[in-house]
């Protein structure tokens, strides 16, 4: 904010610079800490830990809007069931949810079994794309037992819910975090956590009346996240 804000008493090549350095791509931030301390009178010598602090903030600025970018690049990619990629994705997505159960044919009500909607899951993924496939794939490869966990949990009789397509449903809500940039201090303080197994957690403690409260409950839980990523000291790390 400083950078972005930069005061107009500020000399106006000066504040130029300021304001370039939180555009930067990774590529020129070291040209662009060469600029700030020039036009700061800033002694590499006499200052040597501002150059690499420096560095590390513009690298990390310049870092988050590239993710972001590459983010939004997979959501806008549809789910192509002629993408012989995709196809094998949704595969390993089954195999990883359910070994022991063998998949009949590519469209089939069996998929209910993981929570999709119809008989084909790609009509499911809509407006997050391959992004939502993408990441349920990471979760119940990365943390298979706690994916079994969620899904058999899923599966409760009063409290149920469809594990795919709230899977899908919490990766619209962290690509929000996102682009709103509330997702900045968990991903600069650089510890991994997991929307799935906390909202699992939410769901479970808030017992809502039935699945038709989803909606109430997903924003009360997106306005709790949101809360906690207001600490700019927030890790927001998966609790086993």
């Amino acid at each position: 904010n400083s950078l972005t804000y930069s005061k107009n008493k500020e000399p106006k090549t000066y504040q130029k610079v300021l304001q370039k350095a939180t555009l930067v791509v990774q590529s020129e931030v070291d040209r662009c800490v060469v600029d700030i301390m020039k036009e700061k009178n800033i002694n590499p010598e006499k200052d040597a830990s501002f150059k690499i602090c420096m560095k590390a903030c513009l690298l990390q600025i310049s870092g988050y809007k590239q993710l972001y970018l590459d983010v939004e690049s997979v959501r806008k990619k549809p789910y192509d069931s002629d993408n012989l990629q995709h196809e094998k994705l949704l595969l390993k997505l089954w195999n990883l949810l359910m070994p022991t159960k063998k998949l009949k044919a590519r469209i089939s009500k069996q998929w209910a079994d993981i929570g999709f909607q119809g008989d084909d899951p790609k009509t499911d993924f809509r407006g997050m794309g391959v992004l939502g496939l993408i990441n349920l794939v990471y979760f119940s490869e990365h943390y298979t037992s706690e994916a079994h966990q969620i899904l058999s949990r899923s599966n409760h009789p009063k409290l149920g819910y469809s594990y795919a397509i709230v899977g899908i449903n919490l990766t619209e809500m962290a690509y929000s975090l996102l682009k709103s940039e509330a997702l900045k201090f968990h991903l600069y303080n650089f510890v991994p956590g997991y929307l799935v197994y906390e909202f699992d957690k939410f769901w479970f403690e808030e017992k809502p009346e039935s699945i038709m409260y989803f909606n109430v409950y997903r924003e009360k839980f997106h306005e709790k996240i949101k809360g906690l990523l207001l600490d700019c000291n927030v890790s927001l790390t998966l609790q086993i």
